[in-house]
């Protein structure tokens, strides 16, 4: 049965002038001294000279140039103290110069804007009559095809109509926040997961007190280099560690960063390929309190890492892996409150059918039911959610992809007990939303993909992805919905 969707009149498309500035290092560390050992030896004035003309060609696109430039000289000190130079000696201009030497521009959305999902903006106030301030996340893609997390800020009128903040003129990366406190058994559990061997990692771990720091951790792991002549399993086992580690961070904004300024560019080594398809959430909790989580894969080139973003504010987000028997695969997406006291997760586990999971424990999953299979030819191949459910009068109502002959992705719904979210009550036998000529056409053909929607006003608004290129809107109307879906 056809359904009625409205595609609204809005694209999101990449735009290559939105570059940040990140650290670069140029062929590897063993070219760098050369490159700080040149730097060095310039004349003062021509020292002098060069710093200004850089400032004056990128001073104007980013914001405090000058504060990135002091962050990459302190990513290369060690560099210069082993070849015998005190950094403390050296020059504010000079440090400046250096740091100006391992720093690139990178256009984070050059290639692609795609995969939404929009959720409740925290501010709701100064609207009008039935308006709602919504953020939207998108996954942006630039060079090498890494992907990064970028927001915009818009409001939904009485009349569903769709209206989007335009973009500020300069992109923030993050502070970024290492300081952690680990427990040692959850930590080694994981490993365990990774399939790291146990009896390699007590060089390490048996040092460590049952809570540690980073630092701590850094410091341990020294001291086995130290006292180990470590063979080539035991140096992997020590990345491995650090691996891990290293993907527990916390990041944070400057106040005067208007949302779409602020971009999540990868930073753990767990994600240096790519932030992808996070699924946000307003998750409240039983006391009233308001969290929003993200669910997003962590790709590192050869392994994929799911993790949680955690925020209230969508200045300060703290990031950890999610652990757990089955928090092995792509495409999680978080419950908006517990059911039985219990955190509700849906899943793709075995990257062909939808599953749910429970948990007491946010970051921990072991208990996982089967909820779905393939059931119709547009979605054969394997069937996925597309962000978190929603609660109406109805039951669950979990916007899902399919795909069918020719790769092509699909979007439908299915309906969940409102009680028993096991309890698959509806679905729809046709897509909801199929890839029209337009929408066809890009990156990857055949693609609309979302990674979560918003009820309002009596509709389903539906951000997705038009052939992981670009962005738009769609939105259908929930009596609709409600009087086609088919009972399962």
């Amino acid at each position: 049965m056809v359904f009625k969707v409205t595609r609204k009149n809005i694209r999101f498309c990449p735009d290559s002038k939105r570059v940040i500035a990140r650290f670069f290092m140029p062929g590897g560390e063993e070219r760098a001294p050369n490159i700080i050992r040149n730097i060095l030896a310039l004349p003062e004035q021509e020292a002098r000279f060069t710093l200004n003309q850089v400032l004056t060609n990128f001073s104007q696109r980013h914001r405090n140039i000058s504060r990135i430039f002091e962050n990459h000289f302190g990513n290369v000190k060690h560099i210069i103290e082993q070849i015998g130079i005190d950094p403390q000696e050296l020059s504010v201009a000079i440090k400046m110069l250096i740091g100006a030497y391992f720093t690139m521009e990178y256009s984070i959305e050059s290639a692609a804007f795609f995969n939404p999902s929009i959720v409740e903006d925290p501010d709701q106030t100064a609207l009008g009559e039935d308006e709602k301030r919504v953020i939207v996340s998108f996954r942006a893609t630039g060079e090498g095809h890494i992907s990064s997390l970028v927001f915009r800020s818009g409001i939904i009128d009485k009349d569903n109509n769709l209206t989007f903040k335009e973009p500020g003129d300069l992109v923030d990366i993050p502070e970024t926040v290492t300081r952690h406190v680990y427990n040692k058994q959850t930590f080694i559990e994981k490993l365990q997961e990774m399939g790291v061997q146990e009896d390699l990692t007590g060089m390490v771990m048996e040092h460590l007190n049952d809570q540690f720091v980073y630092g701590e951790l850094q410091g341990s792991i020294a001291r086995a280099i130290e006292e180990n002549n470590l063979d080539p399993l035991q140096i992997k086992v020590i990345k491995d560690i650090n691996w891990l580690a290293n993907s527990h961070y916390e990041i944070y904004f400057s106040l005067d960063t208007a949302i779409s300024e602020r971009v999540i560019y990868p930073i753990s080594y767990s994600e240096i390929n790519g932030i992808e398809d996070a699924r946000f959430v307003r998750f409240i909790d039983d006391d009233g309190s308001v969290t929003y989580y993200a669910t997003y894969t962590a790709y590192s080139g050869f392994a994929i890492m799911p993790k949680l973003i955690e925020t209230t504010d969508f200045y300060r987000f703290k990031v950890l892996p999610i652990h757990g028997d089955y928090a092995q695969n792509k495409g999680m997406a978080l419950f908006p409150r517990r059911i039985y006291n219990k955190y509700a997760m849906l899943a793709r586990i075995d990257g062909v059918n939808n599953y749910i999971m429970f948990s007491e424990d946010i970051h921990f999953w072991r208990d996982v039911h089967k909820l779905q299979e393939p059931q119709f030819p547009w979605q054969f191949i394997q069937i996925g959610n597309c962000g978190s459910p929603l609660e109406t009068e109805h039951g669950w109502l979990l916007l899902t992809h399919g795909v069918g002959p020719m790769r092509r992705y699909c979007l439908g719904l299915t309906l969940l007990d409102r009680d028993d979210p096991t309890r698959v009550i509806g679905q729809t036998r046709e897509p909801l939303l199929a890839p029209n000529d337009e929408e066809r056409e890009g990156y990857v053909p055949n693609v609309v993909y979302s990674c979560g929607a918003i009820i309002h006003n009596d509709e389903l608004i539906i951000p997705y992805a038009m052939a992981d290129s670009s962005s738009t809107f769609a939105a259908v109307s929930l009596e609709e919905i409600f009087r086609k879906i088919k009972p399962y």
